[in-house]
C-alpha cells in the first residue's frame, strides 16, 4: 500500500480499507480502520497521493512526543558495543503532494495504542509506550502494525550495565519503507541512570525509500536534532 499514487486507487484487507475515487476536482477520500471512518471531498487538483509510515507519536493528536520501547533487559560489559533489532508500532499518514509542498490528509494505525510516564510527575514526559521482543537479526513483521528498529548502544562506562529500555524523541526519527518499515538508531550509555538516544539518517536495507516526515509536511523549523537525553534511568 506504501507509495505515490497519481491516479485512483484502492486497497482493502480485514482491518482497512482506503481508496480514493472520483473525477479530478470532485475526488473522495474514504478510509475504514480498526472500526473508525473517515470520508473527504477533495473538489482540487490533489497531484500526488502519498501514503507512507510517519514518527509513530501522533494518535491520539498532540498527546505524546516520544517513543518508548520497553524489552527483556540486555546487559552490556564497559567500553562494548552491540546491535539488537527492536519492534515498535506503526502509523500511517496519507499526504497530498503538489509542487513540492505536502499537507496532511489522514493519520491512521493498526496498531494498539498505548501510553506511560517516563520519569516522575514533575520532571518526566508522556510517552508512546511499546512491549517489543529482542532480536540479534532482523525479525520478521506486518509492515502496515510494526516495524523494527536497529538499536545499536555502547557502553562508555566504567561498569556492566543493565538495559530494559529505550526512549526516542519524535523529531529525531528517521523513517524508511519498503518490504519493512525501520528506523536505525544509537544509544549512548553513560551509567546506569543516563544515556542519549538518537537517529541516524540512512535506511536499514539500501532497497528501502525514505518517508514524508511530519515536520516537513507541517513546515515545523527544525533547529537541531541533538537525540534525547534519557535522565530518568534505563532500565
Amino acid at each position: 500500500m506504501y507509495g505515490t499514487y497519481n491516479e485512483n486507487f484502492s486497497y482493502e484487507d480485514p482491518d482497512l480499507t482506503l481508496s480514493i475515487s472520483g473525477p479530478a476536482g470532485n475526488r473522495h477520500y474514504t478510509r475504514e480502520c480498526s472500526g473508525k471512518s473517515v470520508r473527504k471531498n477533495l473538489v482540487s487538483d490533489i497531484g500526488s497521493i502519498i501514503i507512507n509510515p510517519v514518527e509513530p507519536v501522533n494518535l491520539p493528536d498532540g498527546l505524546a512526543n516520544h517513543l518508548e520501547i520497553s524489552f527483556d533487559p540486555v546487559v552490556i560489559r564497559p567500553g562494548d558495543e552491540q546491535v539488537i533489532y527492536l519492534k515498535f508500532p506503526v502509523e500511517t499518514a496519507v499526504f497530498l503532494e503538489s509542487g513540492g509542498n505536502y499537507d496532511v490528509l489522514d493519520i491512521f494505525s493498526l496498531a494498539t495504542t498505548k501510553y506511560s510516564l517516563y520519569g516522575q510527575p514533575e520532571t518526566g514526559c508522556i510517552t508512546k509506550w511499546y512491549r517489543s521482543g529482542v532480536y540479534t537479526a532482523l525479525p520478521e513483521t506486518d509492515p502496515l502494525r510494526e516495524g523494527v528498529i536497529e538499536l545499536r548502544f555502547g557502553n562508555s562506562g566504567s561498569g556492566w550495565v543493565e538495559v530494559s529500555r529505550a526512549v526516542f524523541q519524535n523529531i529525531d526519527m528517521h523513517l524508511y519503507y519498503g518490504d519493512i518499515v525501520s528506523m536505525t538508531a544509537v544509544m549512548e550509555i553513560w551509567n546506569p541512570k543516563l544515556a542519549r538516544t538518537s537517529f541516524l539518517h540512512r535506511p536499514l536495507i539500501t532497497t528501502l525509500t525514505p518517508s514524508v516526515e511530519l515536520y516537513t509536511a507541517r513546515k515545523i523549523p527544525i533547529v537541531q536534532r541533538s537525540g534525547y537525553i534519557m535522565e530518568q534511568g534505563i532500565s
